[in-house]
């Protein structure tokens, strides 16, 4: 190269450059705005979380050392091994506790005040401990699962109806439930399938190799249901389950979950601890926490994400085959799990091997419609018109928009036909459709029901009935909307039974209990 031409070469790189400096300048700068604009709303949002609603509180903050962790399976072994372990936590709930609250913060309204119309009792039988309801001889047996921040009390009822038809029934009690928030804030998903499996082998050995084992799960119960059996299919040493009975299953979980796991690891920082809450509300349910934990969302996450996992393993190479047969409850209206996912991420991926969904509409009676959100019907609407699905869909839907006479629509597996057979139910006044929450709830339930019992032993929490002015109530607002019974739980019971083969037998067995009379003297009348 000549020295004109290499001359001529260098001017134009010489007069960009200062352009492409420019632009060199200008993108860092925007990058370490918006990078300082993160971290600034990150830094807000941790200070407001800091800073907002009550201070934490011994339920808040206790340590409860006595509690299953999957770790200790080498030393709990058996149902009784655990319920002993309960008995040393509830023991130190007691202490750490109830024994920690101020005298003048006692109150009538308080769980975690002694003797308070919304304490458990303390006692073997209090609604929130693993119980059992033994049939020997019986025609089956069933393991309940309650969900997340729940209690067994939440599938009592069932699991009394269950045993009065002869079925051997365990009411297991979740690592970091029944006791105080706080425990959520330590428990990990592999303690809550450890107990599930643990469960699971114990009631097998009680009721005999050839008694058919069903599981029984609500919300997260029932994604640990789903996880157990899809264990099964890959290979580990499970009990068999003749079939699964879901109600409201947490097979999709909301998006922004995966958010509070790095929410939960930044309250570990000293004065962050109000971090490990998503919220901090009254404890004045004696079967469900107020509080949330942060860990408690992330937790059920990694379940379905290893639920998801699983089925893309086992359905690599098609429909995944050899799934327990399953039935699923569910309202199309539910604000804690996606229904969506019920259908596509979970049932949809099975084989058709006698899958059942049975879905409740929302009320379309023409005076409740114009009430609804644009998009409440759409979702019923998707189940009877999509492509043929693997299993069987009912959906309890009104009978026509100015009736609250209800039909049971059904389409079979793999069908396009529908079909509408009658029922004897109607939407009652005044409700415009079920919840997450209802769905396992009876009617006749002294604490979530429909009507206020006339001697109450218990906080009423059914129909909670305040008017006031804005702003003066320290519970969420939610809760006074949210339906907390199911108005046509019989007839989910009935299906639930018949799909246990037990609804033409009479039942062989009254309902008896193993630990102490529940609270109202009569464990048949008390979920």
């Amino acid at each position: 190269m000549n020295r004109e031409s290499g001359s001529t070469d260098a001017a134009p790189r010489r007069r960009g450059a200062p352009l492409v400096a420019l632009g060199r300048h200008l993108f860092l700068f925007l990058l370490y705005g918006a990078l300082g604009t993160a971290v600034a709303l990150v830094g807000g949002y941790i200070a407001w979380n800091v800073r907002r609603g009550p201070e934490l509180q011994p339920w808040h903050l206790a340590a409860l050392a006595e509690e299953f962790r999957a770790a200790d399976d080498d030393r709990v072994r058996t149902l009784d091994d655990y319920r002993a372990l309960e008995v040393r936590l509830f023991a130190a709930l007691r202490r750490e506790v109830y024994d920690q609250v101020p005298t003048l913060e006692r109150r009538k309204l308080f769980r975690y005040s002694a003797g308070s119309r919304a304490d458990p009792g303390g006692g073997p039988d209090d609604g929130n401990r693993t119980y059992e309801l033994p049939a020997p001889g019986g025609r089956a047996a069933a393991l309940l699962v309650h969900g997340l921040t729940d209690s067994p009390y939440i599938l009592r009822r069932l699991g009394e109806r269950l045993n009065a038809e002869g079925v051997w029934v365990v009411g297991l009690r979740l690592p970091g439930h029944g006791t105080a928030p706080v425990a959520l804030t330590r428990v990990q998903w592999e303690d809550w399938a450890a107990a599930v499996r643990l469960a699971a082998r114990d009631l097998r050995a009680r009721a005999g190799a050839a008694t058919p084992l069903y599981l029984v799960g609500f919300s997260t119960g029932a994604a640990l249901s789903v996880e157990y059996a899809l264990a099964r299919l890959e290979g580990e040493d499970l009990p068999e389950p003749a079939g699964l009975v879901l109600l409201s299953p947490a097979i999709g979980v909301d998006p922004l979950a995966p958010v509070s796991i790095g929410q939960e690891r930044l309250s570990h920082l000293p004065g962050l601890g109000k971090l490990a809450w998503l919220s901090i509300d009254p404890e004045i349910d004696p079967y469900k926490y107020g509080s949330f934990a942060t860990n408690a969302g992330s937790q059920i996450y990694r379940v379905t994400k290893r639920i998801g996992e699983r089925l893309d393993r086992l359905g690599a190479g098609g429909p995944v085959r050899g799934f327990p047969r399953t039935l699923v409850f569910q309202s199309v209206a539910d604000a804690t799990v996606s229904a969506r996912a019920v259908v596509h991420a979970f049932l949809g991926r099975l084989a058709p091997e006698g899958h059942a969904l049975v879905a409740f509409d929302v009320n379309r009676r023409a005076e409740a419609e114009p009430l609804l959100a644009p998009g409440a019907r759409v979702p019923a609407e998707r189940l009877l018109t999509e492509a043929l699905l693997p299993f069987d869909v009912t959906l309890v839907t009104n009978a026509g928009p100015d009736s609250r006479a209800l039909v049971a629509r059904r389409r079979a597996s793999m069908q396009a036909e529908i079909v509408d057979a009658p029922t004897s139910l109607e939407w009652p006044a005044g409700i415009f459709s079920l919840s997450h929450l209802a769905l396992p709830v009876p009617p006749d339930d002294p604490v979530y029901g429909a009507t206020r019992p006339e001697h109450p032993t218990r906080v009423y929490l059914g129909r909670i009935e305040l008017l006031g002015e804005n702003g003066l109530l320290a519970v969420p607002t939610s809760m006074l909307v949210r339906l907390r019974f199911n108005p046509f739980y019989g007839w989910l019971e009935g299906r639930a039974l018949d799909f246990m083969g037990l609804a033409a037998a009479p039942a062989p067995h009254p309902p008896k209990s193993s630990a102490a009379p529940s609270p109202t003297g009569n464990p048949a009348t008390r979920p």
